[in-house]
């Protein structure tokens, strides 16, 4: 993952509605959850609410696909994968061991949502 990504990953998750946003579709993986669906739990414009959409997948975090007039959002597991691996990977002053147990249950967690 570049630094470009990671600051990306960072910034879309450093806001509370964005980070709900994320943890919902955590939760949901692999299903698909329309825009409205995902609007319904907060009370913001549908135009606030595309535009934080928008930031968690220019990260990476969570992909779109359009079908028919609807936009549905699902987890991105390989660019989720990829940014927890970037957290993970420089920290501890480069004693992996120390956040081992981390690694396995994000794995673990990610294949299975996938």
């Amino acid at each position: 993952m570049t630094n470009r990504l990671s600051i990306s990953g960072f910034s879309a998750l450093s806001h509370p509605v964005r980070l709900a946003l994320f943890q919902t579709l955590c939760q949901r993986a692999p299903d698909t959850v329309s825009a409205g669906e995902l609007a319904s739990g907060f009370d913001i414009p549908p135009s606030t609410m595309t535009g934080h959409l928008q930031a968690l997948e220019r990260a990476g975090l969570i992909r779109s696909q359009r079908r028919s007039r609807f936009m549905l959002y699902s987890l991105d597991h390989e660019g989720t994968r990829q940014f927890l691996k970037f957290l993970i990977q420089d920290c501890c002053g480069d004693q992996p061991q120390l956040v081992q147990g981390i690694v396995g249950a994000a794995e673990s967690a990610l294949q299975e949502a996938s």
